[in-house]
């Protein structure tokens, strides 16, 4: 029995010294991880505000991209929302493709492309679908909807200029889209063939119907 009480007050002690640790002597050891981690999140967080604002240098923008490529979960720690989403957008869109590269898997990704199809049709706005729509599958009722949405921009525009410029920028997007099979021909083929035939006097558009007809002859062959 003595034994025992020796032995429980001897483990007793020594659990006991990390309470009140007297004489004892302790260093700390910072992770390094953790503080480049935090400190990338923070400047990355520093650039994003800027690049709401306007275009960053490429060295900056380059910056953003790599980092986030490296840690995707990056987006979810920098100030960035879907409603400030049109805004790096049309400030830098090559680092706003970045983004929706790496939400691909996240289900935030039909939040974040329903701001793009719904924001102001912008050279930068199709230049971002463009290069998403040949990575990445997306529903085709998106796809449709974003379409349609260039078309009664191209429609609805009341400069004259702007409009043929808009008209031959989704020509070429349409060319795009139908060359690399994104879209099924079949599914919007009588909405493109009006818009074509509208705008005839628009090169563009002469060639889009002419590729129109050539993939509709391919496929009934």
């Amino acid at each position: 029995k003595q034994w025992y009480q020796r032995r429980v007050r001897g483990d007793l002690d020594e659990e006991l010294i990390w309470i009140n640790p007297n004489s004892a002597e302790y260093t700390f050891e910072w992770e390094p991880l953790v503080i480049q981690t935090t400190s990338v999140e923070l400047e990355i967080r520093k650039l994003i505000t800027k690049a709401l604002k306007g275009a960053l240098p490429q060295p900056q923008q380059n910056f953003i991209r790599e980092e986030i490529a490296k840690n995707p979960r990056l987006i979810y720690h920098i100030g960035l929302s879907p409603g400030k989403f049109p805004a790096l957008v049309e400030n830098n869109c090559k680092i706003a493709l970045e983004v929706l590269l790496h939400l691909s898997q996240s289900n935030q990704l039909t939040e974040y492309f329903t701001v793009l199809v719904n924001m102001e049709l912008s050279v930068h706005s199709m230049e971002v679908m463009n290069e998403l729509l040949g990575r990445v599958v997306l529903p085709p009722e998106y796809i449709h909807l974003y379409i349609t949405k260039c078309i009664l921009h191209c429609e609805e525009c009341k400069d004259r200029l702007v409009q043929h410029r808009f008209v031959r920028l989704v020509c070429v997007f349409l060319s795009s889209l139908i060359r690399h099979n994104t879209v099924d021909v079949k599914d919007m083929f009588v909405e493109v063939q009006a818009f074509c035939i509208n705008f005839s006097r628009i090169k563009e558009a002469a060639g889009l119907f002419r590729l129109l007809k050539q993939v509709d002859t391919e496929c009934s062959v």
